[in-house]
Order: C-alpha cells, then sequence, then structure tokens
C-alpha cells in the first residue's frame, strides 16, 4: 500500500495524500465542495432532472475514500431513489484510514454508520448497504475491471494525467464508456482537448460545464442513445 495521509483542504473538509503518487484524493481547494459540484450536482443531479427514473446505476472510476458515493447516496435516500453504485479502486483504503476523514459530518449517522458496517464485505462484491443503496467496490486496475452492467452515470475521479497517464488514455476512456449505457452521462473535474476528441469520437456530445472552486471549467458529456 501507497502511503497515505489526512490533510485538510480550503472548506474545512479533509481529503488524502498519496506520496507515491504524489497527489491528493480530492481538490485542496475543498474536497467536499469538489464532490457535491463535480458528481452530486452536474452529474447526478443533471441525470435525475432529465430522465424520469426511481433507480440510478452508478460506475466511479477511483472510489478512494468513498466521498462520492456517501454524497450520492444521501442525495439518492432523500429522494427516494435508489442506487447502485459501483467504484473501482486499485488500492482500496483501509476502513481505519476512512473513519479518520471526518465524513460523518456531512452525511446522516445512520448513513455513515452502514457504510462503515460494509465496506469491507462490498470489496468482495454487490453488498446492500440499506434498502434502496447497493454498493460494490471493486478492487482492480481499470483495465482489468469487467462487469456486464452497463451504468446510467460515469464518475471518473482517477488522478490527474500529469500523475497518472495511463488513466487517460483512449485505450483507458474506451474500456470505460463501454460500460455507459446509450443517454448515460460521463462527468470529470478535468477537461482537455484530447479528452474531449476522444470522447466525441466515441459518440458522445461533450459539454463544458463551470468547474468546483480552483478550476474554471469541467467536464461532461452525454452518449448518443
Amino acid at each position: 500500500m501507497p502511503q497515505l495521509t489526512i490533510v485538510p483542504t480550503a472548506d474545512g473538509s479533509n481529503t488524502i495524500y498519496n506520496a507515491e503518487v504524489g497527489e491528493h484524493y480530492h481538490s485542496r481547494h475543498g474536497a467536499l465542495q469538489e464532490s457535491l459540484h463535480v458528481f452530486v450536482k452536474s452529474g447526478l443531479q443533471y441525470f435525475s432532472e432529465r430522465n424520469d427514473v426511481s433507480e440510478v446505476s452508478i460506475l466511479e472510476v477511483g472510489f478512494g475514500t468513498g466521498l462520492n458515493f456517501l454524497l450520492t447516496a444521501d442525495a439518492c435516500n432523500g429522494k427516494q431513489m435508489k442506487l447502485n453504485y459501483t467504484g473501482v479502486e486499485a488500492y482500496p483504503v483501509s476502513t481505519e484510514m476512512i473513519g479518520q476523514t471526518g465524513y460523518e459530518q456531512y452525511i446522516p449517522e445512520l448513513l455513515w454508520q452502514q457504510f462503515n458496517n460494509s465496506y469491507v464485505k462490498a470489496l468482495t462484491g454487490k453488498t446492500e448497504i440499506n434498502q434502496a443503496t447497493k454498493l460494490h467496490v471493486a478492487h482492480s486496475r481499470l483495465l482489468d475491471f469487467k462487469t456486464d452492467e452497463q451504468f446510467d452515470l460515469i464518475y471518473f475521479d482517477a488522478f490527474a494525467a500529469a500523475h497518472q497517464p495511463e488513466m487517460w488514455n483512449e485505450e483507458a476512456i474506451g474500456h470505460t464508456v463501454s460500460f455507459l449505457k446509450p443517454g448515460g452521462v460521463f462527468v470529470t473535474y478535468a477537461i482537455t482537448g484530447n479528452l474531449k476528441r476522444m470522447l466525441k469520437s466515441k459518440g458522445f456530445k461533450v459539454e463544458k460545464a463551470p468547474g468546483a472552486p480552483g478550476k474554471r471549467e469541467m467536464l461532461r458529456a452525454v452518449l448518443s442513445a
């Protein structure tokens, strides 16, 4: 396991610093703000406002601390929407480290307890967090990840291309979006000309969206139905 350290971010929420990669799991400008803006608001909320669904399936590349999942589960529980969530993580964070993040401040106590009680089991397969929420954290490299499932949303939260360029090349992106349903939404905190071109070539309508604090823009793309 790489050396991991809890560090504070500008909005008062914590993130983890990975010394081996030389990168933080979330934005130093605000872990909570970034997760809510990029993934919950620009991803989940965008999708649910445009699709009349009572259940949503999400694939996250880079499960990390679980913050994106926790905030998404809380939002879905509040909307009485069922959530089927799969995270891909090559180096799962320990239960002990997750317990040091302080993320229990941002979600209901019951959801935090349910997540902590189920996290280890979720590493081995799809696990019921509560009656409305299922989670699987696939302990896998991205290119080794396989599933028969197709997803409504993809949260692409890999480390930045400057630190992990192999996560942003055509093979990695192509493999990731192969799991998305037609009409599905792909969101990520980054936006580059190369990423836009790759997604457009694969049938996506790509748009620039306002970024989280510290970033002017982010990327959202919808796969043509």
